[in-house]
Formats: structure tokens, sequence, C-alpha cells
């Protein structure tokens, strides 16, 4: 049986550091979670260290900006990195290979607001018959679907286009509506026999990333706390360290709650187990 924990503050003893998702466990799209300033105070007191990590297409300077919007002083947490952050280096750096081959021009397959994973850097923009890779960043609009980019996909493996997704998350809770995300999208492509790079949760690199400038060497002493199996939970455990499942989140429908709401146990037991993961512990939302 998973503990059902009422705060972080039962384990201020067990972590030094904590790696916080964002949507699902500080905000839900649109507006912050009751309670989680308070929480990242607590945390703050308690000395231990904190980022940000986030499956968001989009650089980190966008998250800082967003969460001060959402009333999140800068001050209550250390770090912050996205996986829209992690494309943009690998853009910059090209020291993968698949990055390295990838050619300058680029077709944009997202909304304007994320541009900035490109901008700056040295590729040019330009339409899908001329581009050398496709950076998904997720549909155009909020109600677009997987099926709505079907046409797109097909022309672009006719081409044999790699494409580099931003977010590998496929779908996210804005309010309590299902959004598609980029990692749906990536999807489909590789099913259909496309090539895929994507940065980001669960993916162990991301991960070695966030240690780096949390700065605790010992991964015995970092804690992921997130509100998806699949990527926060998961990820945790390919990397190595320990995590701590937020029930509200993306899993509140097959546990048959809503936000706030404590989940039956036995059915915890069941969902976690039915995804394959093991949390340390679970949590019906994030609080000190």
């Amino acid at each position: 049986m998973i503990p059902l924990i009422s705060g972080l503050s039962r384990l201020e003893e067990a972590y030094d550091g904590f790696i916080l998702d964002l949507w699902g466990v500080i905000h839900d799209g649109v507006e912050a979670y009751p309670g989680v300033a308070e929480a990242l105070a607590g945390l703050k007191r308690a000395g231990k260290r904190t980022i940000m990590l986030s499956n968001a297409p989009r650089r980190a300077g966008a998250l800082v900006e967003q969460l001060t919007r959402l009333g999140i002083d800068r001050a209550l947490y250390d770090q912050v990195l996205s996986s829209g952050e992690a494309v943009h280096l690998e853009l910059q750096r090209r020291s993968d290979p698949v990055f390295a081959g990838l050619g300058n021009r680029l077709y944009h397959l997202g909304p304007e607001r994320d541009r900035n994973v490109f901008e700056g850097l040295d590729y040019q923009e330009t339409t899908l018959d001329q581009a050398d890779f496709v950076l998904n960043t997720g549909p155009v609009e909020l109600d677009e679907t997987v099926a709505d980019y079907q046409e797109l996909l097909s022309s672009a493996l006719a081409r044999r286009l790699p494409m580099v997704s931003a977010n590998p998350d496929h779908v996210v809770i804005r309010q309590g509506r299902r959004i598609t995300c980029a990692g749906a999208i990536a999807a489909c492509y590789s099913d259909m026999g496309g090539l895929v790079v994507e940065r980001g949760k669960p993916d162990p690199a991301i991960y070695d990333m966030a240690l780096a400038l949390l700065g605790i060497v010992d991964r015995r002493r970092v804690c992921a706390v997130g509100d998806a199996l699949h990527t926060d939970i998961r990820g945790g455990r390919m990397a190595g360290v320990d995590a701590v499942l937020v029930t509200g989140g993306i899993h509140a429908d097959e546990l048959g709650i809503k936000w706030g709401e404590a989940p039956d146990p036995d059915r915890l037991s069941e969902v976690i187990r039915h995804h394959g993961e093991r949390p340390v512990a679970a949590m019906v939302k994030f609080e000190w």
C-alpha cells in the first residue's frame, strides 16, 4: 500500500532537494492551486533546494514569467528547467548526432508563443516543403487534436523529415479539460514511421540537467514530485531519485476524485500498479 502523506514536511529529514512538476502540481494551466505559495515557503524555510521541472515547449524564462503572473514569487524556488529549454540548448550546441545532422531550415508546428525555443539561433523558419526538419511544440489551438495534423504529418513523412518534439506529454488537464500536447503528435508521427527525437521527462538526460542545477550529488537525497505516473514518477525512477505522486492531477479521473479529494487507498494502489510504477508516497495536493 502506497502511504498517503499530509505534506512534504513528513519527508523533511529524508531529502535535501525537490524536483517539482508545474502543471498539475503548482498550477492548472490558468491558476496556481491554493496553498502552493505557502508550501514553497515551507520548503524554503526548511532549507531545501528546489527546481521546477516542466515538460513545457518553451524556454525557462517564459515559465518564470508565467509563475510570477500566477502569484508565485521568484524568491520561493531556486531553479527552473523545461523541455523547451533543453531542446533550445540541443539546437544551439548541436553536440548530439541527431541534432548535428538536422540542417538549418525548420518548420515550426506550434503556437506563436513557443517560438522562443528556436528564436535567436542559427535556423531559418520556412514552409514544410522547404524544411529540413519539423520542430513540434504542440497544436496551435487548444481545441485541436492529433487528427487535425494528420495531413501535415503525412506530407512530412513523404519528405522523410525528422521531427524534434519539445514536449513529451501527450495531454495535460487545463482547469478540468484535456488538452492535446506535442507528445501526442510526435507519437503519431513515430507510429507512421517518422523519425522523432524529443527532450523532457521521463528521459534521464533532463534529470541529469536538473540535478546539476540543484547542486546535489547524492541522488538518494533528492525527491521528485509530480502528478503523472508515466512521466514524473517514471522519470524519477529512471534517474535514480525517489518520487511522490500528487493524486489530484492528470490521474484524478482514474482515481474517481476531484482536486483536493483523497483517493480510495485500494483504487490508488490499483492505478499505480496498472501504470507499472511505485512512488515512495502520494499526496492529495502539493502542500508542506
